[in-house]
């Protein structure tokens, strides 16, 4: 008997800083989100598409669910509360080497109330004695009753195949989302500002970079010199913040811009010319208008 073809959309939730973003970068086999080991790097909700013979999955990569007093963060966490009721499937990550906390309790509680099919996932096990996962996974069972527990190491790619496996088993049956070779539903100009972004984030110290956000202003090809020409304009909203972020005789941004431009021509395969400028724009982060013009 022939097996139905499978698709769906499968929301990866969680705290902030427990794997999410290197899990789908695992899954669909490119970087597509960014990494850093700061708490709140996601901002959006990103789609990595991964195709395998008999079905599709649509990965969703969320922002971390926290306590969020601002109004930037309010909408990050709304954003994961929205794709967790808007999939087929939700993957609670935990991160193995903090232990079950207690937000990741409350978070059980809001997948299990959501009823929609569920897995856990827990990550970073490649930093845990193994003996010590097999009472979390307990832990685990007893607040997701029925759901598999599935131990992995997203940066490792320990357990990736046996969860993309859980995964497949728990979508509908249904036609390809999209065409075969489709990595992504995102346009290239958010991707170069979560490029950018990252290399902010890497860079620059305490609560600056949480400051700031990254508008695409020129994204263009020039076949003469086949090169893909691209102008940014990093958003800070304090008038202190930019000369931190340009740095003395703009080695900072220099090298920001550097990193940024490595990683956008390792995606495109293309040669880039990027251009990186900086702006004051005060309360940006508490304007609707500028946070639904970046997707927030």
């Amino acid at each position: 008997m022939t097996r139905p073809h499978r698709s769906g959309y499968v929301a990866l939730v969680g705290r902030p800083n427990v794997g999410k973003s290197t899990l789908l970068n695992a899954f669909v086999g490119v970087k597509l989100a960014i990494v850093t080991p700061k708490p709140q790097t996601t901002r959006n909700r990103i789609a990595g598409i991964r195709t395998l013979p008999g079905a599709q999955v649509v990965f969703l990569d969320t922002p971390g669910i926290h306590a969020a007093r601002s109004g930037l963060n309010r909408r990050m966490v709304d954003t994961a509360r929205r794709a967790l009721g808007e999939a087929d499937v939700a993957a609670l990550v935990l991160d193995a080497a903090a232990g079950v906390t207690a937000a990741d309790r409350a978070l059980a509680a809001d997948v299990a109330a959501s009823r929609v099919a569920a897995l856990v996932v827990l990550n970073k096990i490649d930093r845990v004695a193994k003996p010590a996962l097999l009472p979390q996974m307990q832990a685990l069972g007893v607040l997701l009753p029925g759901r598999d527990v599935v131990p992995v190491s997203a940066r490792t790619g320990e357990g990736i195949d046996a969860l993309l496996g859980a995964v497949v088993s728990l979508l509908p049956a249904g036609p390809r989302l999209h065409a075969e070779d489709d990595l992504t539903t995102e346009t290239e100009r958010f991707l170069v500002q979560e490029a950018v972004r990252e290399q902010l984030l890497l860079a620059l110290r305490e609560e600056v970079p949480y400051g700031t956000a990254v508008v695409v202003d020129t994204f263009r090809e020039d076949a003469d010199r086949d090169l893909l020409l691209i102008q940014a304009t990093i958003l800070v909203e304090r008038p202190g913040h930019k000369g931190i972020v340009i740095g003395t005789g703009g080695r900072q941004l220099g090298e920001i811009g550097r990193r940024a431009r490595l990683a956008l021509e390792a995606f495109f395969g293309r040669r880039i010319f990027l251009e990186l400028f900086v702006r004051v724009e005060p309360g940006w982060s508490r304007n609707p208008r500028r946070l639904a013009e970046l997707g927030l």
